[in-house]
């Protein structure tokens, strides 16, 4: 007699019969079917994780951070220093520039960037010791700055300490459950941040959190935290990158009230006088609590606007009254965040 017909799904090796249609065993047999299904249910978990951990990047609420408090979820202890330097009491953001009355500066703008010559305005260093200590910490940190994790100390090595000189938007990035959670913020003016060569903020020292640019929320959005006095939801500024990388930055020094260069990737030993621009963003709108322009100027500026200073050959001296932000009125002495 000839031998029987092998019967399909009986051995350790699947048939070609099998599966839906083949007469054979069940189809969730047929290894490339539970391959695809696996594959499916990774993506979906994932994906879970992605929206559960999330960012409140477009969710409509906003956090308000003074420029000394730490912050939500920071990262790291602050790595701010007190360079004498305070925070702008009424900062005006230029003229809208963008739909919807966005206001946005460019991030090579002279005097976007405040500081105190010759120090920095935050420990570079002490924040690569932090990270570096907890790698955990340094791999959500690298990806949220969307570098890669052994890459972090020269990153940040290569960003430039100073001081916002208005209220700014961002997109902060804080430390929750071994990754970064990303939310809308605006920093208050006198914010110690680490800014790229493009002259984006990228690092707030105070608490370690990688920043990025803001993020646009459908309608009004739902303002978080304690808004210090100055604070006006429509007076704060996105900063959009320069054109092209910089190699120094033009920086007001509200100590001295000159003006000075620093290199991109330098914590203030290689600063070096320069001399008040010629150019700056454009005012805001008028404040009535805004003080007059400084009398200081020896001539009307081409500009129209009636703040913008004139040009000079040599560094001028001091003005009895410290300009204000680059785009806005001057800051009052006393003005503390």
């Amino acid at each position: 007699m000839p031998p029987a017909p092998p019967t399909g799904g009986t051995g350790d090796h699947g048939m070609p019969g099998e599966g839906p249609g083949g007469g054979g065993g069940p189809w969730w047999r047929s290894l490339p079917k539970v391959a695809l299904l696996a594959g499916a249910l990774v993506a979906a978990a994932a994906l879970a994780v992605f929206f559960l951990r999330s960012d409140n990047s477009g969710s409509g609420e906003v956090y308000l951070q003074s420029a000394s408090a730490e912050g939500t979820d920071p990262f790291t202890a602050s790595t701010a220093k007190d360079t004498g330097g305070h925070a702008t009491a009424s900062p005006t953001a230029p003229a809208a520039t963008g739909g919807s009355g966005s206001r946005t500066v460019q991030g090579s703008t002279p005097g976007l960037y405040g500081g105190t010559q010759n120090v920095g305005s935050c420990d570079v260093e002490r924040q690569i010791g932090y990270l570096t200590e907890d790698q955990t910490k340094a791999r959500a940190f690298a990806t949220a700055a969307g570098i890669e994790p052994g890459y972090v100390p020269e990153y940040l090595r290569g960003l430039t300490p100073l001081q916002l000189r208005a209220d700014t938007k961002v997109t902060n990035h804080g430390y929750r459950s071994g990754a970064a959670t990303a939310y809308q913020a605006v920093l208050q003016a006198g914010t110690a941040v680490l800014v790229d060569d493009r002259g984006m903020p990228r690092v707030r020292c105070a608490c370690g959190n990688p920043l990025g640019p803001p993020v646009a929320a459908k309608g009004t959005p739902q303002a978080k935290g304690k808004a210090w006095h100055a604070y006006r939801s429509g007076e704060a500024v996105a900063v959009v990158p320069a054109g092209a990388a910089m190699t120094a930055m033009v920086v007001y020094d509200p100590q001295s009230g000159r003006w000075f260069e620093r290199p991109v990737g330098t914590t203030g030993d290689n600063d070096s006088p320069t001399s008040r621009p010629s150019t700056t963003a454009s005012p805001g709108p008028a404040q009535p609590s805004s003080p007059p322009s400084s009398p200081s100027s020896p001539k009307p500026s081409p500009s129209p606007s009636p703040s913008a200073p004139s040009p000079h050959s040599s560094p001028p001296p001091p003005s009895p009254q410290a300009p204000g932000p680059a785009y806005g009125p001057a800051a009052r002495p006393g003005a503390r965040p």
